[in-house]
């Protein structure tokens, strides 16, 4: 009887091995987000791990290390130099002939004018989402 509620306890705690070595273990570093990274990207936390072998929450317990935000999810952040840099090329090069078309288009104003210059945007730009 005693046996058989051991092997309930390991199968429970997801090992085949004693109780005694699964300690042992060390915890692994993780290179996902800190809680920190995560809210700058809009996710929440992830919930603690369970110890069981199934489940949501799945996993064996380990202690979670505050990791520092990568560079990466930088990217694509407009800062102000790359905002000035992107303003003198636009004062230099102008509007291409499309922008300048569609700039004409919104000028006069009527509804029918602004669904053609989406129109025109969406062509020249491949979707809706870019051409609004």
């Amino acid at each position: 009887l005693a046996q058989a509620s051991e092997a309930q306890a390991r199968l429970a705690h997801g090992s085949r091995h004693p109780p005694c070595q699964q300690g042992a273990r060390q915890p692994r570093a993780s290179a996902k987000p800190t809680e920190a990274g995560r809210k700058a990207m809009g996710k929440s936390a992830k919930p603690e791990r369970s110890g069981l072998a199934a489940g949501l929450n799945k996993g064996f317990i380990v202690t979670r290390r505050e990791m520092a935000p990568k560079p990466s999810y930088a990217k694509g952040r407009k800062s102000q130099r790359n905002g000035l840099i992107k303003e003198v090329i636009r004062e230099v090069v102008g509007f291409a002939p499309y922008e300048r078309r569609m700039i004409e288009l919104l000028k006069i104003g009527s509804a029918s004018t602004f669904k053609r210059a989406l129109k025109l945007a969406k062509k020249r730009l491949g979707t809706h989402k870019r051409g609004k």
